[in-house]
């Protein structure tokens, strides 16, 4: 079991000082109230007053008591001294010695008066801590290092005082350890004595094609066409058929129970096979736990690929159909369009004969013909291309059947009309020739009902019904109103919310962590109050705002914010940067990656598929090839070296398929990110307390299934984007790979819950496509501030609470009043949703789709919808009144576009498209991307923060908010192309740093 969970820097640094506390850390930790000090003021001289009250803050602050004064930040002596009337220069030079009776005494008095304990002494503190460690591992969290910090806050938080990190570190192992044993013991008791022998007879060794046959149960699929489906639809039905379906244990987290399933679907055989009893069963018990899950999601996924291919040829098809016809069209509009001015013209048509007279200037025959053209050609709107379709059928309706009657669905209440227009097809035997006057109806959409129903609403053609209720389907499984059963990625999305005794026993604690009252009526009283006070407050100034002004543009007010202008660049940062630039170092690609290696430790994050550390010499070069292939889409072509052992093609094949995955890539970018925070120059450019999101587009492989079209994007090909979060810090936190251009709202809250770094931004930005009322409220109930920019301020819609409150310029604007009503019948489950999405029960992105539905949407999405608006409008009260919230916001999205560019240089193979066609090597690659990004950002701040002391230990001055404006994402001087070495100077082992650049020096290479 391992026992080092803590990379170096990160076990220096906890438990002590790294930086003076912030004013807030000051104030929170370090005030002495009234009961404090008249404790403290019974010791004689300040000497013993100010050590005693720096052993009691530092105590709560840090868990442990400083081991001389010069661990201790003069800010807080400054600030103890100031209230405790001594001087900040009193001698602590012995007060610390542990074996002196003074800080014994001291110490003990903490401990007895102020409540604080040792670990090693409360058996019961032991017990607690154990039981929350056990139920945060059990609940999805695995990461020891995460585990370690966060019990180092759970013991802060319960005033006992810390032991030795390495105490912690073994705890936290041997709780891991205890945890993964329970899951396995339980995964193997829901297996029946006929399943449990089934599986021990995959791993006999004279019976190999056993395993090759599971092999083949467990293979996603590989391309976008029909035969594949086919296939994998077989291979759904085999795993039916080979009758090993149990049902999972109750109890057992779904995200442990996937991410045991994900190791058995990707190892080799022999690799499970080499896994040490009860692991290897279990491993095995979770892949046939979630097989038919995965199933149905890859046969539903490619299901909705093919169709919407389907249609989009269709309607490519009507098109070009469409164009050659307009030069007929054309013609006969102009025939129409004369025998019109001949009825609307004076005088041209007697009211007597006037048939006789227009036919003698246009021939009956003439108009006839051109109406005929217009009612073959013209289409209303809006239209589906049914004629093509039409031509589509038999590809259509076989694929369609087996959709059908093959795929297991669920329908939510949203869902329920479609349900019974599939189930009654599915009652039909031939959906071209049966009468179906009597199908259900409600489902079909309104573009379709033109050809599906007559005016009795009856169905006239049942092609059309079919087709109709394909239309339907792929909406509503977009929506998940329709859901695979059962189902992971295309699972139920209402699955996993707190319900019954699990909710009730959850309630405060989720309260407690949201920080929100369950009751409704406080809550909503000071967000009534909050609204109030905000529209007088911004109405008050609107006359003195330069940049606000509210305008009346066809018939109604609109508000205008003026622009923000470029931030111009003072003489002292342009030349700041210039002498930066110069003096950081040039490198390579791989000089980078494997000095940040050195320095972070994060080759250790990158474990086998069997969670083993790698045992091969030279890993860190051959695991620094591997990433660098991905990362700049190269391969492994440029890389390999026959005569080195750690850069030949098999073990650069080996490491990536063994080594390279989601949640390693993820460890790595968590320790990145650690180390980053902790250079002091991080903190000029923010506190990490803000993020960003957006998306980085790549064309896809037209075979992808993985991938969507946008034309604006993507051209006449399929492509995906990288959606991905930055901190202040320019730090990348998370990302996901979408298909085509989705709705960005669906993904940010999920970016936001999901990252596991040590930084919890508390507001996050993004481009104003990212943005509905019900992200608002479920950001605000999740404990987050959600702040989008608004391109179209002048069309956002402004609501009140007040209806009779006057609101000056404001009030004709406001006209929308919030169902104060609706929030608070359903503020219970709002909490109950916010709570299951706090602790990982529910997937923010598919409750994103659930919540989003404009025609049909539930009640608690309305409520969340009317919870938005409020905060909704909080945000832009906020954002047309204070120009340096816009300017923060602005800031920090063009450091993504930033982040973006440097990432099209590092990604520059194969023109930078993916040509991965899989979702798990798309996730692959762009998760290396982000490393890689990463990786250049935080060697980039290292090499700034030792120019900006260079050039100060020369004497110049530098000003901070200059500081503040450097960016560390810059390139010219790193070389991602040409041949790639892999090997550091000595110096560079040994921890030191490169000298600097010779400024005079060019960067070309």
């Amino acid at each position: 079991m391992p026992t080092r969970h803590l990379n170096d820097d990160l076990r220096n640094t906890l438990g002590r000082f790294t930086a003076d506390p912030t004013p807030e850390q000051l104030a929170r930790y370090f005030h002495l109230d009234r009961s404090d000090l008249d404790i403290i003021r019974t010791l004689r001289g300040d000497r013993n007053r100010l050590g005693c009250a720096i052993l009691l803050c530092s105590a709560r602050f840090l868990g442990i008591f400083p081991r001389s004064k010069e661990d201790v930040p003069q800010g807080v002596i400054v600030s103890l001294c100031g209230q405790l009337d001594c001087t900040p220069d009193t001698d602590l030079s012995s007060y610390f010695n542990r074996k002196t009776q003074t800080f014994k005494r001291h110490s003990f008095l903490v401990r007895d008066k102020f409540g604080f304990t040792e670990f090693g002494n409360s058996g019961f503190a032991y017990f607690r801590l154990c039981r929350w460690l056990y139920s945060q591992y059990w609940s999805g969290e695995d990461q020891p290092g995460l585990l370690v910090e966060r019990a180092v806050s759970w013991l802060v938080t319960n005033k006992i005082l810390l032991p030795g990190i390495s105490t912690l570190e073994r705890l936290v192992g041997h709780i891991r350890e205890r945890a993964q044993t329970r899951l396995w013991h339980r995964l193997i008791a829901g297996l029946t004595n006929e399943q449990h022998q089934r599986i021990a007879a995959l791993f006999q060794e004279n019976d190999p094609a056993a395993f090759v046959a599971l092999d083949a149960l467990r293979t996603a699929p590989k391309k976008r066409a029909s035969t594949e489906f086919f296939r994998h639809l077989d291979r759904l039905d085999a795993v039916r058929a080979f009758d090993m379906r149990p049902i999972p244990p109750k109890g057992v987290p779904a995200v442990s129970l996937e991410r045991l399933a994900r190791v058995a679907r990707t190892s080799k055989p022999s690799a499970i096979a080499a896994l040490q009893e009860p692991r290897r069963t279990a491993t095995v018990a979770a892949l046939f736990y979630t097989l038919e899950a995965t199933a149905q999601d890859d046969v539903t996924e490619l299901a909705e690929a093919l169709l919407a291919d389907l249609v989009r040829d269709a309607e490519a098809a009507n098109n070009r159909t469409r164009l050659r016809s307009l030069r007929d069209l054309d013609d006969a509009a102009l025939v129409l369009s004369e025998m019109a001015l001949f009825v609307i013209s004076e005088n041209r048509l007697p009211l007597n004969d006037w048939q006789e007279v227009l036919f003698e200037n246009l021939p009956r025959s003439q108009i006839e013909e051109a109406m005929g053209k217009v009612a073959a050609i013209a289409r209303p709107t809006p239209s589906r291309p049914y004629d093509e379709l039409r031509l589509r059928w038999r590809r259509t309706r076989r694929l369609f059947f087996n959709i059908t009657t093959r795929i297991e669905t669920g329908s939510a209440p949203g869902g329920k009309d479609l349900a019974k227009a599939v189930s009654y097809l599915k009652s039909k035997q031939d959906w071209s020739r049966a009468t179906m006057r009597d199908a259900p109806t409600r489902a079909i959409p309104k573009p379709w009902r033109q050809y599906v129903l007559d005016q009795n609403g009856q169905v006239i053609d049942p092609k059309a019904y079919v087709f109709a209720t394909i239309d339907a389907w792929r909406s509503a499984l977009k929506r998940r109103d329709v859901f695979a059963k059962p189902g992971i990625r295309y699972g139920d999305p209402r699955l996993g919310m707190l319900e019954g005794s699990r909710w009730q026993e959850a309630k405060a604690m989720v309260c407690r962590s949201l920080g929100r009252s369950f009751d409704a009526t406080t809550e909503l009283n000071k967000l009534s109050d909050l609204l109030d006070k905000a529209y007088r407050r911004v109405a008050d100034r609107v006359p003195n705002n330069p940049d606000l002004r509210i305008e009346n543009l066809e018939g109604k007010p609109r508000i205008i914010v003026t622009p923000l202008d470029r931030l111009e660049e003072p003489d002292s940062l342009k030349e700041l940067r210039r002498m930066v630039h110069a003096l950081v170092p040039k490198a390579g690609i791989t000089d980078i990656f494997l000095e940040v290696m050195a320095r972070t430790g994060f080759a250790k994050a990158f474990t086998h598929l069997s969670e083993r550390q790698a045992r091969v010499e030279g890993f860190e070069i051959s695991l620094c090839a591997a990433l660098i292939a991905q990362g700049c889409n190269v391969g492994f072509e440029p890389l390999i070296r026959p005569d080195i052992p750690a850069l030949r093609r098999s073990r650069l094949s080996w490491i990536s398929q063994n080594f390279i995955r989601p949640e390693t890539i993820s460890a790595a970018n968590a320790l990145i990110i650690s180390a980053h925070t902790r250079l002091p120059i991080t903190a000029h450019w923010g506190s990490g307390e803000v993020a960003s999101a957006d998306g980085m587009r790549f064309v896809a492989p037209s075979s992808a299934i993985h991938a969507g079209p946008n034309p604006k994007y993507f051209g006449q090909v399929r492509g995906i984007t990288w959606y991905n979060m930055i901190s202040d810090q320019f730090g990348g936190l998370g990302a996901t790979v979408i298909p085509g251009t989705l709705r960005d709202s669906l993904t940010v809250l999920a970016l936001q819950l999901e990252q596991d770094s040590e930084l919890e931004p508390l507001e996050v930005m993004t481009d104003s496509a990212a943005y509905s009322d019900a992200i608002f409220g479920l950001f605000w109930l999740l404990g987050y501030q959600f702040s989008p920019r608004l391109a179209d301020i002048g069309g956002a819609k402004l609501w009140r609470i007040d209806k009779n409150a006057d609101y000056g310029p404001f009030d004709e604007i406001a006209d929308g009043t919030v169902n104060l009503q609706l929030i608070s019948e359903n503020w219970g489950d709002l909490i109950r949703l916010a709570g299951s999405l706090k602790l990982g029960h529910l997937k923010a992105a598919s409750v994103m789709r659930m919540l989003q539905i404009k025609d049909r949407p539930t009640t608690l999405a309305k409520a969340l919808s009317q919870l938005g608006r409020i905060i909704k409008t909080l945000h832009i009260l906020r954002y047309v009144d204070e120009r340096p919230f816009r300017r923060r916001i602005l800031t920090q999205l063009n450091r993504q576009e930033l982040r973006h560019k440097l990432g099209r240089r590092i990604h520059h193979g194969e023109r930078g498209e993916i040509r991965k066609p899989m979702r798990q090597g798309q996730e692959e690659q762009l998760g290396v991307l982000g490393l890689a990004l990463n990786a250049v950002t935080h060697w980039n701040a290292i090499y700034m923060q030792e120019a900006l002391q260079c050039i100060s230990n020369q004497g110049m001055n530098v000003d901070s908010v200059d500081i503040a404006r450097l960016s560390p994402i810059f390139w010219r001087h790193i070389n991602f192309l040409g041949r790639y070495e892999f090997a550091l100077p000595e110096n560079v082992r040994r921890g030191e740093l490169r000298p600097l650049n010779d400024p005079s020096s060019e960067y070309d290479f």
